[in-house]
């Protein structure tokens, strides 16, 4: 359980720590946005976002069990965010988030880093997907420019809240939404290596506020953005806000398990590497737990930063910790500059992560699985879009492992870590 950075940090040099620095800073730039963008469609404070990169990043390049792992908020946190957070207020989202740290911890001690093998892979990919239809669909509100109430937490009821609010659809706001999506998509073709999540965001948002378009933006909608962390602070820790917050702690701690493994899976076929699954299953609970103090989201692995990171040149995890770094920079130097991002590019930017997040290039194969896996991953995807992740999550992994109990003579399939 020895983290990477103690092994990397024998033989690093000057060269290796170019190398880091110069993938650190491209990382961030890509991280920055998105932390803003995911915390806001979970229902929290952007700068909620910022903390979660920059303390969880920090904690799991610090102690994980990748060389390459890039951790932060991601996209599978939303809808379980959202829920928390509409159930039981923010404050509950911290305790519920710290509670996870300290299931994350045990359960790195008790060796659990392994047993991710053992979650059925189209259980994963029914939830990711089924996590991905909700994003989108939360992210046209903004997107066009429409204006209703606080958006629901029941998907029905959010695509009825949209259809009835269609009159309020402005050419503005969808103008910009869509040029930052070609924009990303561009850029992303022409420079993959690039940080162009950042220009694109950002160019599209000094088109609003040089043309003075009426397009909502952080400010408008949030005030500004505070430019130093706050002070660390225990949750309440009431045993019955905990008895009350532990399904959701469960689920919070399941995901990140499951994602910074997977994630850590992804780096190790990119870099030819191996992590140390218990490791990093220990770095995700302090993070988490270092997160809730500081009142942030839960944090994981992030697979799409982390592979960023790869190609950017990262070597070890001192290119994490650079990258949490640079964002704590941003914070305190130019909080106000981010205060003027429009809410139509990063509602852009969410449902391009919503698309690559559920992987369209592998639904093909997900069709030619045998009847009982494509059942398994229907299944587990309409529960999660109409009915709750908690409920998909547990109803899918124990058809899951009934199923495999039953096919333990047969050969299992080789497992497809997905490329998100």
């Amino acid at each position: 359980m020895k983290p990477k950075l103690l092994t990397t940090l024998r033989t690093y040099s000057l060269q290796l720590f170019i190398a880091d620095l110069l993938a650190g800073l491209t990382v961030a730039m890509v991280a920055l946005p998105l932390s803003l963008a995911i915390a806001i469609a979970s229902g929290a404070e952007p700068a909620d976002g910022l903390i979660t990169a920059i303390v969880g990043g920090f904690m799991i390049s610090l102690l994980g069990g990748s060389r390459v792992q890039i951790g932060g908020p991601t996209g599978a946190f939303i809808v379980v965010v959202f829920g928390v957070i509409a159930q039981h207020g923010y404050d509950g989202l911290v305790l519920a988030t710290f509670m996870a740290g300290v299931i994350l911890i045990v359960a790195g001690w008790l060796r659990a880093g392994n047993l991710v093998e053992y979650v059925p892979e189209p259980v994963v990919n029914g939830f990711t997907i089924g996590i991905a239809v909700i994003i989108a669909t939360s992210q046209i509100k903004d997107l066009f420019g429409l204006s209703f109430a606080q958006p629901p937490a029941d998907f029905v009821e959010t695509v009825s809240s949209l259809w009835t609010s269609r009159a309020t659809w402005s050419v503005a706001a969808t103008a910009i939404g869509l040029v930052t999506m070609a924009l990303i998509v561009l850029l992303r073709h022409l420079a993959p290596r690039f940080p162009g999540l950042i220009v694109a965001v950002a160019a599209t948002s000094l088109v609003v506020a040089m043309a003075g378009l009426p397009v909502d933006t952080i400010f408008g909608r949030f005030g500004a953005l505070p430019s130093t962390l706050p002070m660390p602070a225990l949750p309440d820790l009431s045993l019955t806000r905990m008895l009350d917050l532990l399904p959701s702690a469960f689920v919070i701690a399941f995901l990140a398990g499951v994602e910074s493994l997977l994630s850590a899976m992804v780096a190790d076929r990119m870099i030819a590497g191996s992590h140390r699954p218990n490791a990093e299953v220990l770095a995700q609970g302090w993070a988490n737990v270092g997160s809730a103090l500081f009142g942030g989201l839960p944090a994981t692995g992030a697979i799409a930063r982390t592979a960023t990171n790869v190609r950017a040149g990262g070597i070890t995890p001192v290119a994490g910790l650079i990258h949490a770094l640079v964002i704590l920079l941003v914070m305190m130097l130019a909080a106000d500059l981010a205060g003027y991002l429009a809410m139509p590019a990063l509602a852009a930017l969410l449902v391009l992560t919503a698309w690559s997040m559920s992987e369209p290039k592998k639904w093909r194969g997900y069709m030619r699985a045998r009847p009982s896996d494509r059942v398994l991953l229907v299944l587990t995807l309409a529960l999660t879009v109409f009915a709750d992740l908690t409920v998909a999550i547990g109803v899918g992994v124990g058809l899951g492992l009934a199923l495999r109990l039953r096919r333990r003579n047969v050969p299992p399939p080789d497992w497809t870590p997905p490329d998100r």
